[in-house]
């Protein structure tokens, strides 16, 4: 049902789950200090916009926002499921080195440890689903194939956990742009992730 809603036609999902130092580079831009007041206000925004809920099925939400409120105290999972969006999470812990990558440039995603508990909680505070990145670069002689690997067992394990506490899971491997490949290298290492996922 939930993922139903999801992909609602028309409708789609906003991404709002920077992390407190991503938001701080976006905020400088603009000259905004980067308190906590001024992320909640600004999700707040976000979150309040009349008829968001005509054109946003949900919205992925950062640790720190699930936990906030509008300025009137009600939580933000509450404020979305009562105007018909669904709250959702990013569960991940972020972007590490890969233990014993043949290319040093390889990462994988962290925080499988303790997902089950936190899944849980999230549910609790109202998140319906749950969103998990894995990146994959093209760079000469990668993606290897540990890597692709690593990121795709990252993905089931941290899919399956989520489930298990009731969200559905959104899988999100991104094979980045960035570099000097060609267009055919770039299909070519999508392909392989795709076909690993």
């Amino acid at each position: 049902e939930t993922a139903q809603a999801m992909v609602a036609p028309g409708k789609g999902i906003i991404a709002i789950d920077e992390s407190t130092a991503t938001i701080a580079k976006r905020f400088a831009g603009v000259g905004i200090e980067n308190t906590e007041e001024n992320r909640r206000a600004y999700r707040e925004l976000l979150l309040t916009t009349p008829k968001l809920n005509e054109h946003i099925s949900g919205a992925i939400l950062y640790d720190e926002t699930i936990r906030q409120s509008t300025k009137d105290g009600v939580p933000f999972a509450k404020y979305m499921a009562d105007h018909g969006m669904i709250p959702g999470i990013k569960v991940d812990k972020g972007l590490a080195p890969l233990p014993g990558a043949a290319l040093a440039h390889e990462t994988w995603c962290t925080g499988l440890d303790g997902l089950s508990e936190r899944a849980a909680a999230y549910y609790a505070q109202g998140a319906r689903f749950a969103k998990w990145r894995a990146v994959i670069q093209i760079a000469p002689g990668g993606p290897t194939r540990q890597a692709i690997f690593e990121n795709c067992y990252g993905l089931a394990r941290y899919a399956r956990t989520v489930q298990d506490q009731g969200l559905v899971p959104i899988i999100e491997p991104e094979v980045l742009m960035d570099g000097s490949h060609t267009i055919e290298q770039a299909a070519a290492a999508q392909e392989r992730v795709l076909a690993a996922v």
